[in-house]
């Protein structure tokens, strides 16, 4: 797929997502002029920890998209075990393994399982070791820790 595939392709998606967001999701450009780095609010679910937080997130496009996957970052600090602690807050997903990766995938469904894993981390994935220790060993310590930062950092009404 050439540049301006790959462009038509981003366009495309981000239409679709713009027009039919996923649930408790709000899509934008960063910036009107560049189509590869996309910002998503994302309002915690409600049959988890996280609702009522309202998370921000940043999604960028490789160039040559969709045959490299995109990265997605919490700017939202959170407490879970698939998003790192470093002040990055990359996510891990096995989606967005590059060698996981297939160019028919699509945003939409990123998104989708990015909320998914917010109900239900996927622990045998986990980037915070002691987090997934945590959540398997002592749920109610991982639940109010994780309510506590939904408090302080993601806005809880």
């Amino acid at each position: 797929m050439s540049a301006g595939g790959s462009h038509k392709r981003i366009m495309k998606e981000l239409s679709e997502i713009t027009q039919s967001p996923p649930q408790g999701m709000k899509v934008s450009l960063v910036d009107e002029s560049d189509v590869h780095v996309w910002e998503i609010l994302m309002d915690g679910p409600e049959q988890s920890v996280y609702a009522g937080g309202h998370f921000k997130l940043l999604l960028t496009l490789p160039k040559d998209y969709p045959f490299k996957p995109p990265t997605l970052a919490f700017t939202t600090k959170i407490y879970h075990p698939n998003v790192t602690n470093d002040g990055k807050g990359a996510m891990c997903l096995g989606l967005l393994r590059p060698d996981e990766w297939k160019p028919p995938n699509k945003i939409a469904a990123v998104l989708d399982m990015t909320r998914s894993i917010l109900v239900e981390p996927n622990l045998d994935d986990a980037v915070e070791g002691a987090i997934a220790e945590e959540y398997r060993t002592r749920r109610k310590e991982f639940d109010r820790k994780a309510r506590e930062w939904v408090g302080k950092y993601a806005g809880r009404r």
